[in-house]
């Protein structure tokens, strides 16, 4: 990116995290997330999440998202969760919200 005051995009951002070796991409099953590389499936006690990056849609508010970078020491493995927010996020499991939903300390 040149331009220093323009914010990231969401493939940049992706880019970014997968170079740090978040290389899962984790998608919502049974009440918690899967990853289909080596067909791994995480309740929210299997991993903590490291990360939250908001992405706000200038011109249509359809276009907010959220990635989540994960990490499932259990499992030794890294991740991120890409998922919409607001009106148009997925249905998920109220424990799997409540783990999204976590203050992510400094």
């Amino acid at each position: 990116m040149s331009d220093p005051t323009q914010r990231p995009t969401v493939v940049e951002t992706l880019n970014e995290l997968k170079e740090q070796g978040f290389t899962h991409d984790f998608n919502l099953h049974n009440n918690g997330l899967h990853s289909s590389k080596g067909d791994i499936a995480l309740s929210p006690k299997d991993f903590e999440i490291v990360k939250v990056y908001r992405f706000e849609g200038f011109s249509d508010p359809g276009d907010n998202s959220v990635i989540y970078a994960i990490n499932a020491p259990k499992h030794g493995i890294k991740g991120t969760f890409f998922n919409a927010y607001g009106v148009y996020a997925d249905e998920i499991s109220e424990e799997l919200l409540k783990k999204l939903s976590t203050p992510i300390p400094d």
